[in-house]
Formats: C-alpha cells, sequence, structure tokens
C-alpha cells in the first residue's frame, strides 16, 4: 500500500529521529547504508522532506539531516500524506473514482475500516517515540 519512496522516507525518518537526538548531523551515506537504500534516492527524498519542514539539511562535508525536537512531533502518517498523498487513508479499496459513502464500491465499508486503523496507528505514532535510547537497539530498518 505505501509506495517504495514512502517505505525509504520513513526508515530514514526514523533512523534520523534516532541518531539525531543528541542533536548529531546524520549523513546521507550512513542514512542510505542503515537502511539499505541508493545514496541517490534517498538524498532526494530528504531533501523533499526537508523543505516541507519535516527535518533539517545542512550541505558540506559536515552536513547531513537532523531531526529537532519540534520536528520529531510529526507523525508517520504526516510523513505518509506527503510522500503518497491522502490516497491510503480516504482511497477506495478497488481504486475506483466513484467510490464514495453514497456511492460505494462491494468492499466500501469493510476497507473503510481498515483504513481507519491504519489512519489511527500510523497517525498515533510520532517520530519523538524513536528518540529513546532503548529504541535504537531493537529497530531493525533494513529490508534485506
Amino acid at each position: 500500500m505505501l509506495s517504495k519512496t514512502c517505505e525509504y522516507a520513513l526508515r530514514a525518518m526514523i533512523y534520523i529521529a534516532q541518531q539525531s537526538r543528541d542533536g548529531s548531523m546524520i549523513n546521507i551515506k550512513e542514512i542510505a547504508g542503515k537502511i539499505n537504500s541508493p545514496e541517490i534516492f534517498i538524498g532526494k527524498i530528504l531533501q523533499g522532506l526537508s523543505k516541507q519542514g519535516f527535518l533539517q539539511s545542512s550541505k558540506g562535508r559536515y552536513g547531513g539531516f537532523y531531526i529537532s525536537d519540534d520536528e520529531a512531533k510529526h507523525s508517520l502518517a504526516d510523513i505518509i500524506t506527503a510522500i503518497d498523498g491522502n490516497k491510503m487513508f480516504q482511497g477506495c479499496g478497488l481504486g475506483l473514482a466513484f467510490c464514495s459513502e453514497t456511492n460505494p464500491c462491494p468492499i466500501h465499508n469493510t476497507y473503510k475500516e481498515a483504513r481507519d486503523q491504519l489512519h489511527e496507528i500510523y497517525g498515533k505514532t510520532t517520530l519523538s517515540q524513536f528518540r529513546t535510547e532503548n529504541s535504537v537497539e531493537k529497530l531493525q530498518l533494513r529490508r534485506e
């Protein structure tokens, strides 16, 4: 349901939130390696999110990405919406343009429940939840 771009974005943002909790900048090479992503691809994704105010970036030899405590208040749902739009949380399960409350598709009601649950899960989960010492050891962010 998530695009590949969105999957990479979520993993990168979680990793940066973990690693920058002490104020450090995390370089793109490290991020790409830790989440098993092409460096150029994740760099473009993160630059886009930086322009939207989800994190900060700095160029140069000691540059990288950083998430402040304020930016860590963003939920995973916020990031998903920024990357993929709101289709995951509002779209039709069959991809039909005409599906709505008044003109439902055959799976509308069941799919709506699932969609609402996903929105609740991703909406409740903020980047700040990944900034604790314990979370760094437990989370696996590489897709192998």
